[in-house]
């Protein structure tokens, strides 16, 4: 019956002593409670607060988790210190050190991204809809998250590249303004008058409807002395999208080529003079038998 009654003292102290932390751990459950009903009506508070401002919603979803998790570990590290008297504030931020360093190693690539999500989150530079390009990458932004951002290519395919790329990279955003310059390279022959020929192509690349002209002006150089002819440099401001710069580059091209025709200005093709060391009989013979025939 030993045994029996060692085992029964055990229980006996055992339950002595969950009664006597009994009030503890109550409180230490209150507080939990309390700690959840502060972050939810902190959440409340905060995201009405953040509504208000210019910041993305992507950041304001993140600072408003951030809110809830510092309101979180205050409560339970509370609930821990009343709960366990022997556990005391220096010791818990202690294990929280080495917590957190443990877990920045293991995760390092992670908290990077996020870290430099953190950063373009804050930045205004590049917007939804804004057309990229980064690393080959290029396309339209979809979605900026905290750790990664989507960008649609113009081939509608989704790439999803790490934050940590667009901030470590150079970032060409192409919409930045909503005016683009676009150049072309048009030649016309060796005989032609030249300010003649710059007068038309810039008046026909001017009347051109995706052209704006009006607060930007058209640029018609005379750019180098070709093989077959004199190269103009045919500059001009457009929508800044892609899909602008095609329509536009395709109707000045149309626009000036018929100007060009209506004109009687020749657009030249490369021309090519073959000189021989030795002479060439021709056999005229045979061109008039045939002619004859």
């Amino acid at each position: 019956m030993e045994p029996l009654n060692i085992l029964v003292t055990q229980l006996r102290e055992i339950a002595r002593g969950a009664i006597e932390v009994m009030p503890q751990l109550l409180i230490a459950l209150v507080i939990i409670l309390l700690t959840y009903a502060f972050a939810k009506l902190a959440r409340n508070i905060a995201q009405r607060i953040l509504k208000k401002t210019k910041l993305r919603k992507s950041l304001i979803n993140l600072l408003i988790l951030f809110s809830s998790i510092a309101i979180w570990i205050i409560g339970i590290m509370i609930a821990a210190i009343i709960a366990f008297p022997g556990l005391t504030p220096t010791k818990m931020l202690a294990g929280l050190g080495i917590g957190s360093v443990a877990i920045g190693f293991a995760f390092k690539d992670i908290f990077e991204n996020f870290l430099a999500g953190i950063i373009i989150l804050l930045r205004k530079e590049m917007r939804i809809n804004d057309f990229i390009a980064c690393e080959g990458y290029e396309g339209t932004v979809e979605a900026i998250l905290v750790r990664e951002t989507h960008i649609r290519q113009p081939d509608g395919e989704l790439v999803i590249l790490p934050n940590s790329i667009l901030f470590k990279n150079p970032l060409t955003i192409r919409t930045d303004l909503d005016q683009r310059r676009t150049t072309i390279i048009c030649g016309v022959g060796y005989g032609e008058n030249i300010d003649e020929a710059r007068s038309v192509i810039k008046q026909a690349v001017t009347d051109c409807k995706t052209v704006i002209s009006d607060s930007r002006p058209v640029q018609i150089f005379a750019n180098e002395f070709a093989d077959s002819s004199i190269n103009f440099e045919v500059t001009w401001w457009t929508g800044s999208k892609p899909v602008n710069i095609r329509e536009s580059r395709d109707e000045v091209v149309a626009a000036v080529k018929s100007a060009l025709d209506k004109s009687g200005i020749e657009i030249p093709f490369p021309y090519r003079t073959l000189t021989f060391n030795q002479p060439i009989s021709v056999n005229t013979d045979q061109k008039q038998d045939d002619t004859t025939e």
